[in-house]
């Protein structure tokens, strides 16, 4: 095996490290108390070109791959970890039109369409600066998808009526990162019919501004306030059929195919808890502004820094493992260790993000360092679905023991 990034990758992490440490860093605590999108981040995101990153090269992207996504979000989390989460959702959708999309079975006629829909889409986003958010979570509904969809109670409630020229959409989304932010949401919907659910499952380019598209509701959240995750209200919504991000009946496919997308969130937290142990050196050490020098007590929390360190390093060591391995119907032993890489990382920054305010001492529970900020965000890590911990640990255990008919395949993976 070899874990090493390539020179192409070495690039990526430190133009990503860059902006995190320059850019991103000494805005977190602003957009963290306003509880306010980091317009500014992404604006340095354009002006690098790094929302092209998962935009193939033949498009005028950077053509990064799942893998190198993941190392490029990890970076870029040290500075702020809410716009790296949110920068996920971007990508991914980059991905899965990309990539993912291309490694799917599907007729040459449906992918001869699907390249000149995502052609334009792409278009937007290196030339106009488009991004996206996913807005996938919704009120819990009860039907077939239970069944069908093995992604942890992944449900639709959103429905769209197909219509001559598009679909009218209608349904409540929650949890929606970038909600009123981005220009556009790949949103997923069931299209209304008697054919097989599968069949059905849409992923549909949404635009902000849509006529019926709205945000409501207050954000002022525990963690990762720079999110801006409100709720996204979608009422006799007029799409086109040319906003398919993905052929009819690809998203709920490619959901069970390809599990690693969920992992994909664990490079945020795998970032956050290294910004954690630097910050803690920094604190100790004297080298982050306002922290007491020299440290009268520094001799007794080393052994505890050492504990840092050794759960970063087992975290990202499994972490590299599993992003090395994605790919699409992957083996039961790639996806089983998928999930173990998903929930080390969330039990990880939860412990290392509140040892590091522990061992620096009381003053860095004051918010004017962020060691607070990192545990409160770190706190999202178990939360997020498909792959909460507690899903992700049922699953593992099921497809261990062969139930759910998940013994040597990829379903409900």
């Amino acid at each position: 095996m070899h874990l090493q990034p390539s020179s192409r990758q070495r690039e990526l992490i430190a133009l990503a490290r860059r902006l995190a440490c320059e850019r991103f860093a000494p805005r977190a605590e602003g957009h963290d108390r306003a509880a306010s999108f980091p317009f500014d981040d992404y604006a340095d995101l354009c002006a690098e070109g790094l929302l092209g990153l998962c935009v193939p090269e033949r498009y005028g992207g950077l053509g990064a791959d799942y893998e190198t996504y993941c190392l490029v979000a990890e970076q870029l989390a040290q500075g702020n970890a809410s716009t790296a989460l949110t920068f996920n959702m971007h990508c991914l959708t980059m991905l899965m039109m990309g990539p993912i999309a291309d490694n799917m079975p599907i007729s040459a006629t449906v992918r001869e369409r699907h390249e000149k829909l995502r052609a334009a889409k792409y278009r937007e986003v290196v030339e106009d600066g488009a991004f996206y958010g996913q807005p996938h979570s919704e009120p819990v509904e009860e039907g077939e998808t239970d069944a069908k969809l093995g992604v942890g109670g992944r449900r639709f409630g959103t429905t769209a009526r197909k219509v001559d020229g598009g679909y009218v959409v209608n349904g409540r989304k929650f949890f929606v990162s970038l909600a009123g932010c981005a220009p556009y949401y790949a949103t997923p919907a069931i299209r209304l019919g008697d054919e097989p659910w599968i069949e059905r499952t849409l992923y549909l380019q949404v635009p902000k501004d849509a006529p019926g598209v709205s945000f409501p509701g207050e954000w002022d959240p525990m963690g990762m306030r720079a999110t801006v995750s409100r709720d996204m209200l979608l009422r006799d919504v007029f799409v086109p059929d040319d906003a398919e991000v993905l052929p009819p009946g690809l998203f709920g496919a490619m959901y069970n195919a390809f599990p690693h997308l969920f992992l994909s969130f664990s490079a945020t937290f795998l970032g956050l808890m290294q910004a954690a142990w630097d910050g803690a050196l920094a604190y100790l050490t004297g080298r982050m502004p306002g922290a007491p020098i020299p440290h009268t007590e520094i001799a007794a929390k080393g052994h505890a820094i050492a504990e840092m360190f050794f759960a970063i390093e087992s975290a990202r060591a499994l972490y590299y493992r599993a992003i090395s391995e994605a790919q699409v119907d992957p083996p039961l032993e790639v996806a089983q260790r998928a999930r173990a890489a998903h929930v080390t990382v969330q039990r990880a920054v939860v412990a290392v993000t509140q040892e590091a305010i522990r061992v620096c001492g009381g003053r860095a529970f004051l918010r004017r360092y962020p060691l607070e900020r990192y545990a409160r965000d770190a706190r999202a890590a178990a939360l997020m679905r498909p792959w909460t911990q507690e899903i992700a640990t049922q699953q593992a255990w099921e497809a261990a023991l062969g139930l759910g008919g998940q013994r040597g395949t990829a379903a409900g993976a």
